[in-house]
């Protein structure tokens, strides 16, 4: 099968592969036939090492598809089912799961190093991302991962639900809990941002202030809720203006850097919330002095995966989108074939697209 995949880290560009084979199946796992995927930045972050995995892989983490095979023991889905891949699958056994914070389960990242695929040529190993690896027609996961969908919920939208959209409105309703005429700031407006956007405008915000330094961004975020948009340099003098300088009551940070995480704490007000949902490196670090910690009493709130248990989320993503309260269509900017991969990675470094749908 056909399978886009990075074969050092570092490289700008992936190869499109035509002797990959899914590996791996056998009892507990899901064969899955990819029908469509979402391109996230955390896809790039691991290509080019700011997140760790092994190469060489295949990226692509947020995945809709069919089920084709299942192994012995599997009972949650079943050969035609419509599934969303869950890159981050709760045991519900460990200490995590048993305290009601199953997005913090470590089960997913164990099955990591396992590889998901091999080259028909030469048989080596080629690594899935965060154990998935949708940038193909085919992958083999574990069963947990396999989440049914129903079947009016189109294969793109699903894709965006496993990771991107969960991750956003998710920061907004279970981490930061946004209250009811509130002012919210979020800065960077990818789909990670836009959905954060979004679910901070279902909670009820008054004022939504999108930052990024692409127009297109900014232009995107104010059709997705936001009530201004201003450039990175105009977030000072928006603070100014609309909080008379006190600052706003909720700051989302979903860039991943330590600069912008800084510029994010200057934005929110004293005994406000700081909510860090972007991914970054393990060498860039943020720095507070401890009078400042004290004295502002700023909550500071990582936000993983949204926060929450993500079957609820996938559930409640669904629920709003029919409903009209969020708009998941709008994310899909850009349709391209897996031959055409790299040029939608372009879009995505140069921050041109909102979300890059794949179809396989």
């Amino acid at each position: 099968m056909r399978a886009a995949v990075l074969q050092e880290t570092g490289q700008d560009k992936l190869e499109v592969l035509e002797d990959i084979e899914p590996a791996g199946f056998g009892p507990g796992k899901v064969r899955v036939r990819v029908r469509a995927t979402g391109l996230c930045h955390s896809d790039l972050s691991a290509m080019s090492g700011v997140l760790p995995q092994p190469a060489p892989f295949v990226p692509g983490h947020e995945g809709a598809g069919e089920v084709l095979e299942v192994g012995e023991g599997v009972g949650n889905v079943k050969a035609g089912d419509r599934v969303l891949v869950c890159w981050l699958p709760a045991c519900n056994n460990c200490p995590a799961c048993r305290r009601g914070q199953s997005h913090l389960c470590l089960a997913g990242f164990m099955n990591a190093g396992t590889p998901n695929f091999r080259r028909a040529t030469g048989g080596t190993d080629v690594f899935g991302f965060a154990g998935t690896g949708t940038f193909a027609e085919e992958t083999v996961i574990d069963a947990p991962c396999a989440t049914p969908i129903p079947d009016d919920v189109p294969f793109e939208i699903a894709a965006l639900i496993g990771c991107g959209v969960t991750t956003g409105l998710g920061a907004a309703f279970n981490t930061a809990q946004v209250a009811p005429g509130s002012s919210v700031a979020v800065i960077g407006c990818g789909g990670v941002g836009i959905s954060s956007i979004q679910g901070a405008r279902a909670c009820g915000a008054a004022r939504i202030v999108a930052v990024d330094p692409v127009a297109a961004r900014r232009e995107a975020a104010l059709r997705f809720g936001a009530t201004e948009a201003v450039a990175p340099e105009e977030l000072a003098a928006a603070k100014g203006r609309l909080t008379g300088d006190e600052g706003f009551d909720y700051v989302f940070e979903v860039v991943g850097k330590s600069a912008t995480a800084r510029a994010a704490y200057e934005a929110t007000r004293r005994g406000g919330t700081l909510c860090v949902v972007g991914a970054g490196a393990m060498d860039d670090q943020l720095q507070f002095n401890m009078f400042e910690l004290f004295f502002d009493e700023k909550r500071i709130l990582p936000s993983l995966y949204g926060g929450g248990d993500v079957l609820r989320s996938y559930d409640r993503a669904i629920a709003l989108w029919r409903a009209g309260r969020i708009d998941l269509e709008g994310l899909i900017t850009h349709r391209v074939r897996l031959s055409e991969i790299n040029e939608a990675i372009g879009q995505m470094r140069s921050g041109e697209a909102l979300r890059t749908s794949i179809s396989l």
